[in-house]
């Protein structure tokens, strides 16, 4: 099929990009290397573990879907004003996950697949592609875990070295196999969402303080995966930083970040030495992977401890004393371009403007992020194809501040990838700061409501 607009890269962002185009009537051919023949440079990444387009290699959570007091669940909303196929398939594929919004991994995966594959402007070629191509209009949207030989052809184009750091996994246990005599479900001061389990959708495990401290102590000394000698300074993303670096940070640490007690009261306490109530000193926390609810995954439990050294670790940990493991925590770099420096205002690659990029390659970070960065881009292909000028979202809604930040808002010297936050909003400092969060989703609701409406890059 003859094709409008390459896109390489079969991953959240490249077929969000490739929705975005085939609805607007727009030709693409898609080119994932992931179950090419051996011919065509067929290759799996590190991390990934099936051929499907858009798979999720870390949590299945696409984070909060509060959309009138957190970024990310302001970006949900705009998505899906603007006809994103990532949210289309993670409705179909939510599980209970409170008032997140969390998919059944494969079951998202099909559903992207499916829709791209049935879509009669959408070709997909399974097929490695090794350098940027000359000439046509092209959506590179690579991600993390771009081939060497397509990121070495890119930093030829940019004349920049590429930045890198490195991503966690977090490990998945089988549900059968937790002992439930030892923890309990329930939510966080026990908020409840339309696709909350009745109970609860967290499965807690508490922690007395020896306990904990021991834990701590095994997370130091435990056996790490070693790094070769170019990955050695390589840093983290704060958002998905390994369980044993956070311990490192100190004792305390992670009392206050994945393993924090508070807002769960453990029905197996009954003694009066806790002021608050009966939280637990520490505790982990499982969140349901899939629909059926028989893989669950431990939230925030990224990491880069051997495999031996996971397991007999993790099965200290209270009602995880015979847990199975669907899959261990991992470890794999991730690459990035120093956006501000090398892209244009509309993702397009100063060196060579017929070539766009979009995803976790430009510098964000997160599945809806990237989602985001994709859809935008596929906007923007639409919109020059059909020789109209590009107006960019206003920067005061989520997609537009994640857009500002990527493509020259930030300092080029420090650059690193960068969840959406309010603090990418144009500030609102006359609002209370109890209202600000409100203020800034109620703002952006309206002004890009206003755009889309002004838009002519509708689909068709």
């Amino acid at each position: 099929m003859a094709h409008d607009v390459h896109i390489i890269g079969g991953g959240l962002a490249g077929s969000e990009a490739a929705w975005q185009l085939a609805q607007r009537g727009v030709s693409v051919r898609l080119s994932e290397m992931r179950g090419a023949p051996a011919d065509k440079g067929g290759e799996m990444t590190p991390a990934h573990q099936s051929d499907g387009l858009a798979e999720l290699v870390c949590s299945n959570s696409f984070r909060s879907d509060d959309d009138t007091k957190n970024a990310v669940g302001l970006l949900h909303h705009e998505m899906r004003a603007m006809d994103s196929l990532v949210m289309r398939a993670g409705e179909v594929a939510r599980v209970p996950a409170g008032s997140a919004m969390a998919v059944d991994r494969d079951v998202f995966s099909a559903e992207v697949q499916k829709a791209l594959s049935e879509h009669p402007k959408v070709e997909v070629v399974r097929e490695r592609i090794d350098t940027l191509p000359e000439s046509g209009l092209t959506i590179v949207a690579t991600g993390p875990l771009t081939a060497q030989s397509l990121a070495q052809s890119i930093v030829n184009a940019t004349g920049e070295e590429r930045l890198a750091f490195f991503d966690a996994i977090a490990p998945i246990v089988h549900r059968d196999s937790i002992d439930m005599s030892k923890c309990w479900i329930q939510s966080r001061w026990n908020k409840r969402t339309e696709a909350s389990n009745e109970e609860g959708d967290y499965i807690n495990c508490p922690m007395t303080k020896e306990q904990y401290l021991a834990f701590h102590q095994g997370l130091i000394d435990g056996e790490k995966g070693e790094f070769q000698n170019w990955e050695k300074d390589t840093p983290y993303f704060d958002g998905c930083m390994p369980i044993e670096v956070m311990a490192e940070r100190g004792v305390e640490t992670l009392r206050y970040g994945p393993m924090k007690g508070v807002g769960l009261d453990n029905p197996y306490d009954t003694s009066e030495e806790h002021p608050q109530g009966r939280w637990p000193y520490a505790v982990v926390q499982l969140r349901q992977d899939n629909k059926l609810g028989t893989l669950w995954n431990m939230v925030g439990f990224q990491t880069k401890l051997k495999y031996g050294a996971q397991v007999e670790l993790f099965r200290t940990i209270p009602g995880l004393e015979n847990a199975e493991f669907a899959r261990l925590g991992g470890l794999h770099r991730n690459t990035f371009l120093n956006s501000p420096m090398v892209l244009d205002r509309q993702l397009r690659l100063k060196a060579a403007p017929h070539i766009r990029f979009a995803g976790q390659v430009t510098g964000c970070e997160g599945y809806v992020e990237s989602s985001a960065v994709g859809l935008i881009a596929g906007m923007m292909a639409a919109e020059e194809l059909a020789g109209r000028e590009w107006s960019p979202p206003p920067a005061t809604s989520a997609i537009g501040a994640l857009l500002s930040h990527i493509t020259g808002d930030a300092e080029a010297d420090t650059f690193q990838p960068m969840n959406v936050n309010f603090g990418l909003f144009p500030p609102l400092h006359e609002v209370k700061k109890k209202q600000r969060k409100e203020a800034y989703t109620s703002r952006a609701k309206a002004d890009l409501a206003q755009w889309l409406k002004a838009s002519e890059s509708v689909p068709v």
